[in-house]
């Protein structure tokens, strides 16, 4: 092959070449142009062009930091604390809620305990005080309590199994939801023993259930371990209490009435 059909290579593609070399993937093509753009017309020196590219791919490296993290938490959607009617439930801690939503307590490796009633609004805290733990930097993962439990229960080997407990212990913030809504036997009560023993004073636990701990070995029924596994999320925790009926059944009877009014018209 001549010289001549070699294909040209240009300054910008070279220079962006090396950049991906170095792993800085904030600047391509259309992005690089207005980058240097904003050089000449701020009049960058040398120093503060360098700086502020590596100023650009830090923060973009934090921006998809923040997706990731987001995205692996598995809040999904949710509703934030704004929706939230706090003259709704009967029993509940407004201050204590709110000193709690920006998820400080992670830093602390302490846990939070929501017990209320089914409907009203512990998982929408739960998922709001996850959000803003990975907001500030933090990893973390959402997951009810059944989906855990069939999904370690389901392992066919130590290996396997080994492999799922690192996985629900590796995030800075678990929330395990719904606990207390099913019964399990004395194995499921084993597992999750295992998950808050290796979190233990490392990491933290946010705990939604039904039942007041004194109601756990009906949710466990026969298992040795309960009392140890409430020993230790209780240790180092916030318990926050809610009560009153459920706010979705509200809106399920104010939907049927606004359907009724309109065909009575």
């Amino acid at each position: 092959m001549t010289l001549q059909n070699s294909p040209v290579i240009s300054d910008k593609e070279i220079l962006i070449e090396r950049l991906k070399a170095l792993g800085m993937r904030a600047f391509e093509d259309e992005r690089l142009d207005a980058f240097f753009k904003d050089a000449q017309k701020q009049k960058w020196s040398p120093l503060e062009t360098v700086s502020n590219l590596a100023a650009r791919e830090i923060g973009e490296r934090e921006f998809r930091s923040l997706q990731w993290r987001m995205r692996d938490s598995k809040i999904k959607k949710y509703k934030p604390m704004t929706d939230f009617d706090w003259h709704w439930p009967v029993t509940i801690d407004r201050p204590q809620i709110e000193n709690l939503i920006d998820a400080g307590f992670v830093n602390n490796a302490e846990n939070l305990i929501l017990i209320g009633t089914p409907g009203v609004g512990k998982t929408m805290i739960a998922k709001n005080i996850i959000h803003n733990a990975v907001y500030t930097g933090h990893t973390a993962l959402f997951i009810e309590a059944a989906e855990m439990l069939s999904d370690l229960n389901a392992q066919d080997s130590a290996r396997t199994l080994e492999r799922r407990i690192r996985y629900y212990c590796k995030p800075r913030l678990l929330c395990i939801d719904e606990v207390g809504y099913l019964s399990y036997d004395q194995h499921a009560a084993d597992l999750l023993y295992q998950i808050v023993a290796r979190r233990y004073e490392k990491k933290s636990i946010i705990i939604t259930t039904n039942r007041a701990f004194s109601d756990w070995p009906t949710v466990f029924p026969g298992a040795t371990s309960v009392a140890s596994l409430i020993d230790r999320l209780v240790h180092h925790s916030e318990v926050c209490l809610i009560e009153g009926e459920s706010y979705r059944e509200k809106t399920a009877k104010k939907n049927k009435a606004e359907r009724q009014k309109r065909r009575g018209k």
